[in-house]
């Protein structure tokens, strides 16, 4: 097919699919895929930051694929990987990256809402998205894939009133661990990244100082976005006979180790 040709002509004819492309840590992994020469799906709830990714990455069109998607959505995940596989035909590169967070505010309080969103979004969208990759990944010619997941620092230890975030991350944890396992027979890995303070709009307030265990609030260090992009593609660059089970990026005086 045409665009089979011009995608090896003009990059590395793999094909990578970020979802929360939009914005933070996924645009920034998005921008560095495509300079790398992969061939990337973006996709996030707003087509207009989507949309500015790509002109900032000044690449053919040929090379990216821009879909608005709620990865809590059946329906639209279908959509979206339908059209990747229609677009590019395969799919080498999955990295769950949409999430959400709730407001840091007493269990007590916490809205069933504001409950449901996080956990939808950040467990049963990258639910969602793992699913379809299977689906595709299994199927096509060469088979398997490599399928990222962003799993963040409270996938091991959580802030105050983080109730949540907590538990999806925990619970991203399990997911990656049988996606793993579960890919075994058909050539496809699954990782997880654990990122600490990186400098997104998700940390901003950091900068004016968050609560801390011991109940003073306190400002913390951050780190650049393109320090988490370089490690997804590293974990992405890799053989398929090779995985990274777990990587955690952070800023290094950020209070994680002996949190608490």
């Amino acid at each position: 097919m045409a665009h089979e040709e011009e995608r090896h002509m003009n990059g590395t004819g793999r094909i990578a699919l970020v979802t929360g492309a939009g914005t933070g840590i996924g645009k920034r992994t998005a921008l560095l895929l495509l300079e790398a020469g992969y061939s990337v799906v973006l996709a996030g709830r707003r087509i207009e930051p989507l949309e500015q990714t790509v002109q900032e990455a000044g690449v053919p069109k040929s090379r990216t694929l821009v879909m608005s998607t709620n990865v809590s959505d059946p329906e639209a995940v279908s959509a979206l990987f339908a059209a990747t596989q229609d677009t590019f035909g395969r799919l080498d590169v999955l990295f769950n990256n949409a999430g959400v967070g709730a407001p840091p505010i007493p269990i007590e309080d916490l809205g069933y809402e504001q409950w449901c969103r996080v956990l939808d979004t950040c467990v049963t969208g990258t639910f969602l998205c793992t699913q379809h990759a299977f689906r595709m990944m299994k199927q096509q010619h060469p088979r398997g894939g490599r399928i990222i997941n962003n799993g963040s620092i409270s996938a091991h230890t959580p802030r105050p009133n983080s109730a949540p975030y907590t538990a999806a991350k925990h619970a991203i944890t399990g997911l990656t661990k049988s996606t793993a396992l579960d890919g075994r027979p058909f050539d496809i890995t699954c990782g997880q990244i654990d990122i600490g303070n990186a400098a997104t709009e998700m940390t901003a307030s950091m900068e004016n100082g968050v609560l801390q265990a011991n109940g003073t609030v306190a400002i913390e260090p951050t780190m650049s976005a393109d320090h988490v992009a370089q490690a997804v593609l590293y974990m992405a660059s890799l053989p398929l006979d090779v995985n990274v089970p777990f990587l955690t990026v952070m800023a290094t005086r950020m209070p994680f180790i002996g949190r608490g």
